[in-house]
């Protein structure tokens, strides 16, 4: 029985696949200065059930996942179910709280720089605006952890504190830890979401039925909230279900930076070790939002937009 070596792994590539989860598992066992056999191999791709083709292998997945059984991550060996609930939770709250705080943010903002354009408070928004698309998230909370660090004197890190939320003192921790993530991960939809409303409503504002509405003598106020925001408010809506599946995968290097207990790390994770039922999970989840984020948003447009009717085709 022929043993392989370190030296003489690239020998093994014609006897496995390349992509599957033991691929990896036998190049780390191999690094760390195990011996591998062909038999070994074929052991644990019939263990692992990677042995099979593609296309049963998926249509298992789907199986399992209509009936709720979502399969077993290699490389945590549990649940794939168990091990996204100990960490979904605390991702949709991150991603929740973002979402809330980027429209909070950016439409004032954006109302603000396009009613004063030109303005020293429009030319400082523009330049924070291209800062903050261009500045890496990982940077950010590098130097935001930093000047937390300075300011306090001790780090920040993780999201909950030790022990838990067991009192108000801990629910205040509890929501200082949250600042920086909020900040960071919600920095780049902010700024581009400011840049895009600013935008439409400078265009907006110079239509002729705008002209004509304010030479009636209609109040600024009315026009920017009644007529103009009214037409803006498709754009906004329309981008959610984007919006929210860029919020919840959108922070992997954040939440390893920064130490949070969300679902990034262990996709990437996932995908590092070629985990595919874990990761398949993690995605399946991600386009799932994305669906209702788009259904949520289609159904706010119907009611946002009275252009949008729902029309029954006559029989």
């Amino acid at each position: 029985m022929e043993i392989y070596c370190k030296e003489a792994y690239a020998g093994l590539f014609h006897i496995i696949d390349d992509g599957d989860f033991v691929d990896s598992l036998v190049t780390d066992m191999v690094a760390q200065g195990e011996t591998v056999t062909e038999v070994d191999i074929a052991n644990l791709r019939t263990m692992y059930k990677v042995d099979r083709p593609f296309m049963i292998q998926y249509t298992d997945w789907l199986g399992g996942i209509v009936t709720g059984d979502w399969g077993t991550s290699f490389y945590y060996n549990q649940s794939v179910l168990v091990k996204i609930g100990e960490t979904l939770g605390a991702t949709l709250m991150i991603s929740l709280i973002t979402l809330i705080i980027t429209y909070l943010i950016a439409i004032p903002i954006a109302i603000y720089s396009a009613k004063h354009q030109y303005s020293i408070g429009d030319y400082a928004f523009t330049f924070i605006g291209f800062i903050g698309m261009a500045v890496p998230h990982f940077l950010l909370a590098i130097l935001l952890m930093y000047l937390s660090y300075k300011w306090t004197g001790k780090p920040v890190m993780g999201l909950f504190p030790e022990g838990g939320i067991t009192s108000w003192a801990t629910f205040l921790d509890f929501l200082k830890r949250l600042i920086i993530p909020t900040i960071v991960i919600s920095m780049s939809g902010t700024c581009g979401l400011i840049r895009s409303v600013r935008a439409q409503l400078l265009d907006e504002q110079e239509k002729p039925y705008i002209l004509c509405t304010r030479a009636k003598g209609v109040s600024e106020k009315t026009i920017t909230y009644k007529y103009e925001m009214r037409a803006v408010i498709n754009p906004i809506v329309s981008g959610l279900g984007g919006m929210i599946s860029g919020i919840f995968n959108g922070s992997t290097i954040t939440a390893i930076v920064l130490m949070l207990p969300t679902q990034g790390p262990i996709l990437l994770k996932a995908l590092q070790s070629q985990d595919v039922y874990l990761s398949g999970g993690i995605l399946l989840i991600s386009a799932t939002l994305v669906v209702i984020g788009t259904l949520i948003s289609d159904l706010l447009l119907a009611v946002l937009d009275p252009r949008i009717k729902f029309l029954e085709e006559s029989k």
